[in-house]
């Protein structure tokens, strides 16, 4: 279930027009997401940094909590974009600014 914030994000919500929700989200929203270099979606809860509510074509910060993190061990980092869905719909895109949980962080090799 989901527990501490793993990262925190700058989120994107399209616009209804380019495919995003018809409705605002909820702080609390658990949509899928979708990191790049990965087929596997997983769940992420979106707490709102600074308002309950994202209307679609808004922008937000927000603490994000995923499921399987044993899966994302040693794979994210900062700067890292994914995109969030509704089923195969993609209804936003997001930007990892910074990694909370440090099992999760990416190790480069310099």
């Amino acid at each position: 279930m989901f527990g501490e914030p793993h990262f925190i994000a700058s989120l994107q919500y399209k616009t209804t027009e380019e495919g995003g929700r018809k409705t605002f989200a909820s702080s609390g929203y658990r949509p899928h997401i979708k990191f790049s270099f990965d087929e596997y979606l997983t769940s992420g809860m979106q707490l709102f940094i600074g308002t309950e509510f994202v209307l679609p074509g808004e922008s937000v910060s927000a603490t994000i909590s995923i499921l399987s993190v044993e899966y994302f061990e040693g794979k994210l980092y900062e700067g890292l974009e994914f995109d969030f869905r509704e089923g195969a719909r993609i209804i936003g895109t997001g930007k990892i600014t910074e990694i909370v949980n440090p099992k999760l962080k990416r190790n480069f090799q310099k």
